[in-house]
């Protein structure tokens, strides 16, 4: 089966953004008449026809529109501190992507590695994975904040921190489950993962006096882009929609 291409264009305007025309005219040869895929990155799909194509410029006809509904209940957002090497960073945009999830955040934590980060590539990175993926929303891009700033920022919903400190490490009152056991369906959710050299204990000990919930991933020691990426897929997992029959996915724990 032929695989169906996707074009991104925010605006759905009648006229493809120039690096999209040029992949369009150039790469694919498509001309007038051909018709093309089309998503928004806010949820609507668009069936068109290519009107006109130069070497700069592709414009075309809206035929049709679809709106299907999401994939997952709630809201994801992933906070993480980036990695010394911007390939992993760039792995892990890519990958959670793919899976789905709504937001993510770069996090300038006292033993991080890395206290930029371009997210112009990011961003690049982000609305590729959506279009391979077929997902129905560009999950949102934010710059860089101190953890501090980031943590005193109100956040509806659950707030967890993952970190490799055992409870006695933090303090008394800490406690420390497994992210899994705690994820709530249809509750918007962030998750912390920090730095190679772990979030510090100060760090730790903030969060939990603004909400937040020590959590662990597993027994493994864990790089921090893998464990960015296992925190996405169980944030999926406990929120996907069954495509078939359009229903939560059902809880089998028990059976």
């Amino acid at each position: 089966m032929k695989e169906e291409r996707y074009f991104y264009d925010s605006a759905l305007g009648g006229e493809l953004p120039q690096e999209e025309a040029h992949h369009a005219v150039k790469v694919l040869r498509l001309q007038a008449g051909d018709e093309i895929n089309l998503m928004d990155g806010r949820g609507t799909f668009c069936r068109a026809e290519i009107t006109a194509a130069s070497n700069h410029h592709c414009r075309y006809r809206i035929m049709s529109k679809d709106c299907p509904p999401r994939d997952w209940e709630g809201h994801l957002h992933l906070a993480m501190a980036p990695t010394k090497l911007m390939d992993r960073v760039e792995w892990l945009a890519e990958k959670a992507t793919e899976i789905g999830f709504d937001e993510l955040s770069f996090l300038d934590c006292r033993f991080s590695e890395r206290r930029t980060v371009k997210n112009e590539r990011i961003e690049k990175i982000l609305v590729a994975a959506m279009k391979q993926s077929h997902k129905q929303f560009l999950p949102a891009l934010h710059p860089m904040l101190s953890f501090d700033e980031f943590v005193r920022t109100p956040r509806e919903g659950d707030k967890f921190i993952c970190h490799c400190y055992s409870p006695s490490d933090i303090g008394e009152g800490s406690t420390k489950c497994h992210l899994a056991s705690l994820l709530r369906r249809g509750v918007p959710t962030t998750v912390l993962i920090g730095p190679e050299g772990d979030f510090s204990i100060d760090e730790v000990r903030l969060a939990e006096t603004l909400g937040y919930r020590s959590v662990t991933l597993g027994r493994s020691r864990l790089r921090t882009e893998t464990a960015a990426l296992v925190a996405v897929h169980l944030m999926q997992l406990a929120n996907a929609v069954d495509e078939a029959t359009n229903c939560s996915t059902p809880n089998t724990s028990d059976q």
